[in-house]
């Protein structure tokens, strides 16, 4: 029988209340309640969920989760000590929280004796008073209390023997949690290491958290040296989310605490669906994932240069310092005009086509791939395109239709009316000409639309293809009107997406070389299926 002998760690997610302070993003009850939902799944033994009193969106959640009640995780309510010169017993604000029905609370109370005086307008003493008097009132109600030192970093830095003394009262009065806070994210890693220490010294029968912001940039170093100071709880966000620069990154700090020092945060089950949680956490809040962040985003395994690739592929370790499947995420080999042999060779494994690196259309492939990339093309983020390359020069791409034509005509609109477009398409399919007009909102809407109505009789499944993004780039700005454009659209099916890519100093033509491999490709998708 073998024993799990790594210690355990608590982690405490935030992204339902600090998270949500990030400027520019906004959530719904019902956003709130699916987030809450999957990070129980993903084992987050704490997740705290608002503010109950500040806002009815905070009540309702608490409300809902009383009804159908999360499978494991720990639901808490975040709150500030007693207003100075209140009873605990008579603050409204702490009747809602006790009737959000939880057994924890977070309560946060002032370290900084600056935050005290100019803050709360109030004497040290009191201070200590707001802080004994709600923990205690709350123990008395039967919860259990995180305390939450706000700013305690930078009280300790000004005055060290107050800022104890505040966690001291909490201590005393009931607290099973002290959690440091670097709440203006100043400290450096090795003074977190020094107070934490200092901590551990005064109040040696705690546990001890930590909560670190990211305005320095060292939010995951200063919860890693937290952690490896003693502390047993690490507070942080999905995706980093949070007031001006963000709290620290569950999404790093998880993977970094369990696969690199060996602590217990989650089952290694678990930490296998972290990339698809942090995918579905910025879908929810409707923020473009980062595709660069460590451990989770699409590029982080992503491999480019071609002796990178190449040595990849012999041992993923001389490129790759975790299995990236260990965090749910997956190895790609990106094309570009960096790429050598194996990157097309990896590519064309990809796609399911036979590729021997002695045939000459490899090398073939690469030049053209160099030369094209030159001119403006960017196939790492077309991957569709350059399979349709790759078949062209193997000989092996279909031959759906032929585009012999379009015209394009705009009615412009008065002010901030939408401009009217009207495209007109020749096609030839099945030694057939059709010719087909349709309108749109643009002049590419209208373009997809006269094709999609010429070829949906040929292919009735075009009617599932929807053209989900589209996006325009000038490459060399300095030519002014005749600068070359790159245009990129995204086509899905409602099981795929695929993103297809044209070049022009011609918007409509790049737009139009882009729109028309969307629907080619979409239709060798569906051949290779049939």
């Amino acid at each position: 029988m073998t024993v799990n002998s790594s210690p355990q760690l608590w982690i405490y997610d935030t992204t339902l209340r600090d998270g949500t302070q990030r400027e520019g993003l906004s959530v719904s009850l019902e956003d709130k309640l699916r987030i809450a939902r999957r990070l129980d799944e993903l084992g987050i033994p704490f997740i705290e969920g608002g503010w109950p009193g500040a806002n009815p969106k905070d009540e309702q959640l608490f409300w809902q989760l009383k009804q159908q009640p999360l499978k494991q995780a720990q639901i808490v309510p975040f709150c500030s000590t007693r207003r100075p010169l209140q009873k605990a017993s008579s603050e409204s604000m702490l009747q809602t929280i006790l009737a959000s029905g939880t057994l924890w609370v977070t309560i946060f109370g002032k370290s900084w004796d600056l935050h005290v005086t100019e803050g709360l307008k109030t004497s040290l003493a009191e201070n200590l008073e707001m802080i004994r008097d709600t923990i205690e009132y709350l123990c008395g109600q039967g919860r259990r209390v995180i305390y939450d030192a706000e700013h305690w970093f930078d009280g300790y830095k000004h005055n060290p023997d107050y800022a104890l003394k505040t966690i001291k009262t909490a201590v005393a009065a009931g607290a099973e949690w002290l959690v440091l806070c670097d709440t203006n994210g100043g400290t450096l890693p090795h003074e977190v290491s020094q107070i934490v220490t200092d901590v551990k010294k005064n109040c040696p029968d705690i546990q001890l958290g930590i909560h670190t912001h990211n305005d320095s940039d060292t939010a995951i170093a200063n919860a890693l040296a937290g952690v490896m100071a003693g502390v047993t709880m690490v507070q942080g966000t999905i995706n980093g989310y949070g007031e001006r620069c963000g709290n620290a990154n569950l999404c790093s700090l998880i993977p970094n605490l369990q696969l690199k020092l060996g602590y217990k945060c989650i089952a290694p089950n678990q930490l296998s669906n972290l990339a698809q949680t942090s995918s579905f956490v910025s879908e929810v809040v409707n923020l473009a994932p980062d595709e660069h962040a460590p451990f989770v985003g699409r590029s982080a395994f992503a491999h480019k240069g071609g002796i990178h690739v190449s040595a990849v592929q012999k041992n993923p370790l001389t490129y790759e310092h975790i299995e990236p499947e260990k965090v749910g995420n997956l190895r790609r080999i990106v094309i570009s005009e960096q790429a050598g042999i194996s990157n097309v060779l990896a590519k064309a494994n990809g796609f399911g086509i036979e590729l021997d690196k002695n045939h000459p259309a490899t090398r073939e492939i690469l030049q053209r791939l160099k030369q094209l990339e030159s001119q403006g093309y960017q196939f790492e983020a077309a991957e569709a395109s350059f399979e349709l390359l790759m078949r062209e020069v193997l000989q092996t791409r279909p031959s759906f239709f032929q585009v012999k034509g379009f015209q394009i005509h705009c009615d412009l609109g008065k002010g901030l009316e939408t401009t009217k477009a009207l495209a007109t398409v020749k096609v030839a399919v099945k030694d057939e000409d059709i010719w087909e007009a349709a309108e749109g909102n643009g002049p590419v809407a209208a373009l997809d639309a006269a094709l999609r109505k010429a070829l949906v009789k040929f292919y009735p499944q075009i009617n599932t293809f929807e053209l989900t993004d589209y996006k325009v780039r000038i490459i060399n700005g300095n030519s002014g009107t005749s600068a070359t454009t790159r245009a990129m659209v995204e086509i899905g099916n409602g099981i795929q997406r695929w993103t297809t890519i044209g070049v022009s100093n011609n918007i409509l033509e790049a737009s139009y070389q882009a729109v028309v491999e969307g629907l080619e490709y979409g239709l060798l998708l569906h051949s290779l299926v049939d």
